[in-house]
């Protein structure tokens, strides 16, 4: 589709390195898949094209689509099921025995109600960690979303040569799904799986990214295990050669730090879930002195309990300057850039990292004729510091608009996904 949307204020990345953002007033056009242009609309061409939708977009912001850089989708399943516990007996007593009792089928329909979610967030793309990964991919080409996946792999469950086999059908099928080698953690990994993991690795010259420091618990039983931290031990092992990153990365030591750094890695950052299983605050100050890329998730919807990047940016900022005790640490500007930009480039979605001529349409469409939106002071400040999903006009994906004004075009009746997910949890024992 060819879509026009004028009359609006445009979000772009004006600086990288400083952050620092510019609003265009005027059009931004979409032919098929890409942003074609951004401007006032004058001299834009010498013939426009034809267009399917024009839009006027008086009153609204776009902005890049957000990126849930770490997430596992179908867990919505247990949305508020299994709550108020510590991570460990969270995972051991209640997640992973329901876990065990998923299907195929079960994870397709889980996905897509996560999926519509994200989309009510303005959430274009996310980075899954989940069983089913071809299911996962297919709920993603199916609603015409964007889907990044990385492997669970553990003691558990999977092998190495399965994990190699999701990786080339996901990657292949569709320009809209992606695979990433990784695995579950250290702590639920043996070192022969870890080991079989790293060499894959450097066998698909994949990036790698694992739960890492989540807790300190986890920290400290992987020191008495290894004598090591988790990120010093998977350094040791070779998984990043390629790239990679962290999930959680709360706690760290000085040498985690330094390995991140000279690898180029970045640590998803998960507050809510965090938060909420009392697993600390992570250091993300220290991680932005240090040069380090940070990317923001909302990690999974049993426990977090809500997959909304609007919170998640809020929190990502307010814990830190908890934490520093210093209001001016880790600023509005440093939070979307986190939430856009460095996200999308951890996942491999360089072409999806700005509003720019060339990039994919993921968009996310604000409505600033909302009080919580009011004065126009300085929009950024507004979208992370006063910002909701009440705001979220319309999201659109790679040029298609997928959500809009509450309403799904994503091919399914929303009544149907929210009863196969009742079913789902209601079967389990």
């Amino acid at each position: 589709m060819n879509t026009r949307f004028y009359n609006a204020k445009i979000l772009c990345l004006k600086d990288d390195a400083a952050r620092a953002y510019e609003i265009v007033e005027g059009e931004l056009w979409v032919r098929g898949d890409t942003i074609a242009y951004i401007g006032d609309g004058t001299g834009a061409a010498d013939e426009p094209p034809v267009w399917d939708r024009e839009i006027d977009a008086s009153g609204k912001l776009l902005v890049s689509g957000f990126k849930n850089a770490h997430t596992h989708t179908a867990m919505t399943f247990l949305r508020s099921y299994a709550d108020d516990l510590p991570l460990q007996s969270w995972l051991n007593e209640q997640v992973f025995p329901r876990e065990g009792q998923l299907t195929e089928d079960d994870v397709y329909w889980l996905n897509i109600l996560g999926i519509m979610e994200y989309l009510t967030s303005g959430i274009t793309s996310n980075f899954d960690m989940y069983f089913f990964p071809p299911m996962n991919a297919k709920a993603t080409v199916d609603t015409g979303y964007r889907t990044v996946q990385t492997s669970g792999l553990n003691n558990y469950g999977g092998t190495v040569e399965l994990l190699e086999e999701n990786y080339h059908i996901v990657n292949e099928m569709s320009d809209r799904t992606s695979f990433l080698v990784g695995f579950h953690a250290e702590y639920t990994t043996s070192m022969e799986l870890m080991q079989g993991v790293a060499a894959l690795a450097h066998k698909l010259k994949s990036p790698l990214f694992v739960h890492n420091a989540e807790t300190k618990l986890e920290v400290e039983e992987c020191k008495g295990r290894y004598g090591k931290t988790p990120t010093q031990l998977t350094e040791e092992l070779g998984m990043y050669e390629y790239g990679g990153g962290g999930y959680h990365c709360v706690w760290f030591e000085d040498a985690d730090f330094e390995i991140f750094k000279k690898r180029g890695l970045t640590a998803v950052t998960n507050p809510a879930s965090n938060l909420k299983l009392a697993s600390g605050i992570a250091p993300i100050n220290r991680f932005l002195n240090d040069g380090i890329s940070v990317a923001i998730g909302t990690d999974g919807p049993a426990s977090n309990n809500c997959l909304d990047m609007f919170r998640e940016m809020f929190l990502t900022t307010g814990l830190a300057k908890v934490k520093e005790c210093d209001a001016a640490v880790v600023g509005a500007n440093e939070v979307f850039y986190m939430a856009t930009t460095a996200g999308a480039r951890a996942m491999g979605l360089g072409d999806c990292d700005d509003l720019a001529v060339g990039k994919k349409a993921d968009i996310a469409v604000i409505d600033l004729m909302q009080p919580n939106m009011q004065p126009e002071n300085n929009l950024v400040k507004n979208l992370v510091y006063s910002g909701s999903k009440q705001n979220v006009a319309m999201t659109m994906v790679n040029g298609r608009i997928l959500y809009e004004n509450g309403k799904f075009d994503i091919g399914f009746d929303p009544k149907e996904i929210y009863a196969k997910a009742n079913a789902i949890i209601g079967r389990m024992k």
